[in-house]
């Protein structure tokens, strides 16, 4: 297990002020959540994208922390929670780690809240942690097929050989920047709301051995998240359910998902992309602060 000897947060601080903190959650079997947390309130947990990290939150944090105490945490073996070597990515793993750290800091009255992958995990998670979740604000959740391959040629190349059986290995490694940038750009409308410093500290963290394994083990694991989707129904908390208007995903994938929940607020942000936290962070940080 690769591990931080002390907590990253040196790009934190570029965007934090000084405010909270960067902390580590230690699971049962001794591996590490890195997450930051900070502000008061009732308690808000925030779950990111695919091969994203904490800090994709950035422009969306400082505008809940007088509201809030705000919880953003890596996901396993992604941004620099730790590396376990063998781990699997698929959705029960994922959503195994967001309950054991939920139950482990002790929270209730909780608002989980994600994009993409986090959106999918926050409706997922609360059915087992419907006594401690009050609601649910689900961002453009990923529980359809293809997701990021929608983006553009770039990201249909990609990352549809990296998920292949032999070819994947090698191609897993390969990050160059623009071509990263690329494939990022793919989920948005203005593509100059991507930023730069930002996609240099996702490889940064990319570059810690073993990270290969783990961004092929998630992009492999996606098609869970589309059979995760038949627990929707037994989601118990209300439901801000979130689309941007240019989101990967369909008319008649986001209805199915409104469809399959109970108790579901409906929300569309208009001229925008896939990463609505970085691209329209104000709408984010209000859509969370109504919710509140």
């Amino acid at each position: 297990m690769e591990r931080n000897e002390s907590p990253d947060a040196t790009y934190a601080r570029t965007w934090s002020n000084g405010r909270g903190e960067v902390r580590f959650f230690t699971r049962a079997d001794g591996s590490r959540l890195r997450y930051y947390t900070g502000g008061t309130g009732p308690a808000l947990v925030l779950m990111h994208t695919v091969r994203g990290q904490l800090d994709y939150f950035q422009r969306v944090i400082p505008q809940l922390w007088d509201h809030y105490t705000v919880y953003a945490l890596d996901l396993p073996g992604m941004g620099w929670s730790d590396i376990v070597p063998g781990a699997q990515y698929e959705e029960p793993q994922l959503r195994a780690a967001v309950v054991e750290f939920v139950r482990g800091l002790d929270l209730h009255d909780t608002t989980l809240s994600g994009e993409s992958l986090g959106g999918a995990l926050s409706l997922s998670a609360s059915i087992d942690l419907k006594d401690r979740v009050s609601r649910v604000v689900a961002f453009n959740s990923y529980d359809y097929p293809q997701g990021g391959e929608r983006g553009n040629w770039i990201a249909r190349v990609i990352i549809s050989s990296v998920r292949m059986p032999v070819l994947g290995p090698l191609f897993a490694p390969l990050e160059p920047r623009p071509v990263f940038r690329a494939i990022l750009q793919g989920g948005y409308v203005d593509k100059t709301r991507l930023p730069e410093d930002f996609i240099t500290e996702l490889l940064r963290s990319g570059r810690r051995k073993g990270y290969d394994k783990v961004s092929r083990g998630i992009f492999r694991s996606l098609k869970g998240f589309d059979r995760a989707r038949e627990r929707y129904p037994r989601v118990s908390a209300p439901v801000t359910l979130v689309y941007s208007e240019n989101d990967w995903s369909k008319p008649a994938e986001r209805d199915r998902v409104a469809n399959a929940l109970t108790d579901v607020h409906r929300i569309t942000v208009p001229r925008t992309g896939h990463f609505s936290a970085l691209e329209r962070p104000d709408e984010m940080a209000r859509i969370l602060l109504d919710a509140a």
